[in-house]
């Protein structure tokens, strides 16, 4: 694992809501800690409503990590574009966050109850 990249098991009961929805609940999230960027909470899949999200086409990569797919969340009132990522086949090392997605807390409602 790269020396700056930490992951452990998420402390508590997390949510994430997004147009008057909850899209997911779980207590077995993974928080994953890098030096530089603030925490981000990895959800897994079968903890997720998959069916509000939509894969979009956006890609990115990490040399890290490795490459990311992206979701976008399909409300009522409309489209939260690129909302989750997800790392579908993580490098070695980070082989825990695969099965999980994150999401942007810019874009949705993400807390720990």
């Amino acid at each position: 694992m790269a020396d700056h990249i930490r992951i452990t098991r998420a402390q508590g009961n997390w949510t994430v809501r997004a147009g008057g929805a909850i899209l997911a609940e779980s207590t077995n999230a993974l928080e994953l800690t890098e030096t530089g960027y603030d925490a981000v909470i990895y959800f897994p899949r079968e903890d997720i409503a998959m069916t509000f999200l939509e894969r979009s086409e956006t890609r990115s990569h990490c040399p890290h990590k490795g490459d990311a797919n992206y979701f976008s969340i399909v409300t009522k009132s409309g489209q939260i574009h690129d909302a989750a990522w997800s790392y579908e086949t993580p490098l070695d090392a980070m082989e825990r966050i695969a099965g999980h997605l994150a999401f942007y807390p810019d874009k949705v409602t993400l807390e720990r109850i």
